[in-house]
């Protein structure tokens, strides 16, 4: 019989069975959605108001630290501590994400997202220990293991596609996404009520906020290990009946080997092989990177270039519901026009903001130089262009991860599918650390215009996996 063109040879040395297909993401035709008929998943909706509900509140956890972390490790180790209390965070959820994606193939997702939440609630409790006792390698210890919370969040979106049929999986991914904003916008605003609180247990002003961390964290992990179920089809149900002999494994004389496990190496290897595979992987980097290096060093040009300490906080506010407010929408023109077609409009986007970033940057007067030794205030003009800019790559990065992310969650090899997600995730804060650290000295040495010039070069490779993903259908 003559195989279907969506299906494809698996080709992962080592790793997976050559004789096996894996049925990559068709894109639908414009206009229509999928036509797979919706899948039905026991507990499924009960699964999704949990992982909203652990979402949200994980948000806030992330969200009230983030606002005093920086300020925290200034103030127990000088200036320079500042930048690396960001740094060890983004890099332990770069490393959390393969172990935890490990853990959900072996033991499934409810113990893998409870396991994060749970480190990251030890992590906060450092904190606080850390501020109270003024011990700096506590702290960095504490920030290592809070960060966790970051691949945690990310990985929920995947356990939310598991529940729900094909047509469906990339507005259910923007939806956990999108309980996200409360966090965001909610967390920061903790700072005040956190030192308030602190005071009353004897935590120093910076620790207090973490105490809303403790309680966000902890209260998101039990209540995924108590009301989270995997679905029945997940790899690590599988192996599980397996290895005891119920339907489905070698006990029910079916045969069948024990489930195969593919390290994250070979996952991405399988990926490179297959065209819309590595444009998730690569597109998902790429616009994390992107996102990042213009938006951490936004702040530094616009208080450089004149512009308030007010403004630069609206600005930011609206560059996060850029990135989580809309990913709904997204995720719905997603699933009924396809993610390729969601990718390039992200794609677009972000290369808007990079353009009128660079655009906004070369109309500031004396723009090189530093609020207070020669900056002129800006026009209004550029102060409009320099938040639409933040609005659109936010907007962008939501639209290219929604897309990606649905690619990723409809891989139907199920040793490749759990590790690559893993991979991907793990690159994309790798990428964007990376791109963070990149940026300062760019902003010395060519200003605000070299960083968003940089960022257009990055979206290169995003550009060119898309068009040989194209070419491949």
């Amino acid at each position: 019989m003559e195989k279907p063109p969506s299906e494809v040879p698996v080709t992962v040395e080592g790793a997976v069975d050559t004789s096996e297909t894996v049925a990559e993401p068709a894109e639908p035709a414009p206009g229509k959605a999928s036509e797979k008929a919706p899948q039905k998943v026991p507990h499924a909706r009960r699964n999704l108001v949990v992982l909203v509900f652990s979402n949200l509140l994980a948000g806030v956890g992330v969200a009230s630290g983030a606002a005093v972390g920086a300020l925290l490790a200034e103030s127990l180790g000088g200036t320079s501590m500042a930048g690396l209390a960001q740094a060890v965070g983004v890099l332990a959820a770069a490393v959390a994400s393969i172990p935890l994606a490990t853990l959900a193939q072996v033991r499934g997702r409810r113990w893998a997202l409870s396991l994060g939440y749970g480190l990251s609630t030890i992590g906060a409790l450092l904190i606080v220990t850390a501020a109270v006792l003024g011990q700096l390698v506590v702290l960095l210890v504490g920030l290592t293991l809070y960060g966790v919370a970051n691949a945690t969040n990310l990985q929920s979106r995947y356990a939310a596609a598991d529940n729900v049929g094909s047509g469906a999986r990339a507005r259910t991914m923007s939806i956990v996404l999108w309980s996200t904003t409360v966090g965001s916008v909610v967390g920061p605003n903790l700072a005040a009520p956190g030192a308030a609180l602190g005071s009353g247990f004897g935590v120093p002003d910076l620790g207090g906020p973490y105490l809303f961390s403790i309680v966000a964290y902890l209260l998101a992990g039990l209540l995924l290990a108590a009301l989270y179920r995997d679905p029945a089809g997940s790899l690590a149900v599988a192996s599980a009946r397996t290895a005891v002999g119920q339907p489905g494994g070698r006990g029910d004389g079916a045969g069948r080997a024990e489930p195969r496990r593919t390290g994250a190496l070979a996952a991405l290897r399988w990926a490179w092989a297959h065209p819309q595979a590595r444009f998730a992987v690569v597109t998902t980097a790429v616009a994390h990177g992107v996102m990042i290096m213009v938006m951490v060093m936004t702040p530094v040009h616009m208080l450089h270039g004149g512009m308030s300490l007010r403004l630069v906080g609206i600005v930011i506010s609206l560059h996060v519901l850029g990135m989580f407010a809309f990913s709904p929408v997204f995720g719905w023109l997603a699933d009924r026009f396809g993610p390729l077609r969601v990718a390039v409009g992200g794609m677009v986007l972000q290369g808007a903001a990079v353009t009128l970033g660079f655009t906004a940057a070369a109309l500031v007067p004396d723009a090189g130089a530093h609020a207070g030794h020669g900056a002129t205030a800006p026009g209004l003009d550029t102060e409009v262009l320099t938040a639409v800019a933040l609005v659109l790559l936010g907007l962008g990065w939501s639209a290219c991860v929604i897309a990606s992310s649905a690619v990723l969650a409809s891989v139907s090899e199920p040793h490749v599918k759990l590790p690559l997600q893993g991979a991907t995730d793990a690159l994309m804060n790798y990428f964007g650390a990376g791109s963070a650290a990149l940026a300062g000295p760019l902003l010395a040495w060519g200003g605000f215009q070299a960083v968003n010039t940089a960022g257009a070069i990055l979206l290169v490779p995003a550009v060119v996996t898309v068009i040989l993903a194209v070419r491949a259908r």
